[in-house]
């Protein structure tokens, strides 16, 4: 079986327990995804499947793309990704993917584009505490030194500068599922995910393990 589906962040909500707790979770659609081509080592040295999330017009689609869809017999889609599955799976293009590989109680990764922030400082970005309000300072929100003089005479690759914030990867791991609804391919995950509401995510069983 494949081991993750594509699917949107619907947002946030919370859910009541048996107890009377509340937990905060949020909403997943997770997709149903359609397999658009598998993938074998025989012809591409490994074994995957390749799944399409989401509507697309066929005139938004260019030839190359649009025969891609006609060859595998599905409708446009608008996300294509690539799960591994074993040799032995039995998924074919055509087929359907839903909610069903998750059940209660599993944990799973969601990974997510995370919301851009724009250009952002130091303090911002990665947390630096500033110099002193004074106004004779003259150090207040500016990053300070970056690197040496003549030895060796250069800044080193990963110093924390001012940058674009946000707008990048973010996969949170580790995070239980909370309700499945099969019917309406929803999924409740407790805790936050990456990325705007709307936004594209992938879910797959965790690789860590319940902690």
């Amino acid at each position: 079986m494949v081991n993750g589906l594509l699917g949107r962040k619907l947002g946030m909500t919370r859910v009541f327990t048996e107890d009377g707790r509340w937990i905060e979770v949020t909403l997943l659609e997770a997709g149903p995804c359609t397999v658009v081509q598998r993938k074998t080592t025989d012809n591409d040295g490994y074994n995957a499947v390749q799944v399409g999330f989401g509507e697309l017009k066929e005139s938004r689609c260019n030839k190359p793309t649009a025969g891609h869809f006609a060859k595998a017999g599905v409708p446009a889609k608008r996300v294509l990704r690539e799960f591994r599955v074993d040799a032995s799976s039995e998924l074919k293009a055509g087929d359907e993917i839903g909610t069903d590989i998750f059940k209660v109680g599993d944990r799973v990764d969601v990974s997510g584009t995370s919301k851009g922030k724009g250009f952002a400082g130091v303090i911002k970005r990665h947390g630096f505490g500033g110099g002193p309000g004074g106004h004779g300072s003259h150090f207040h929100r500016a990053p300070g030194s970056v690197g040496q003089s003549a030895d060796p005479a250069k800044v080193y690759k990963g110093k924390r500068l001012p940058g674009r914030m946000g707008n990048a990867k973010v996969t949170t791991q580790n995070l239980e599922v909370v309700t499945v609804d099969a019917e309406k391919n929803l999924i409740a995950v407790r805790g936050s995910v990456p990325g705007a509401n709307g936004g594209l995510v992938v879910l797959k069983h965790t690789v860590k393990g319940a902690q």
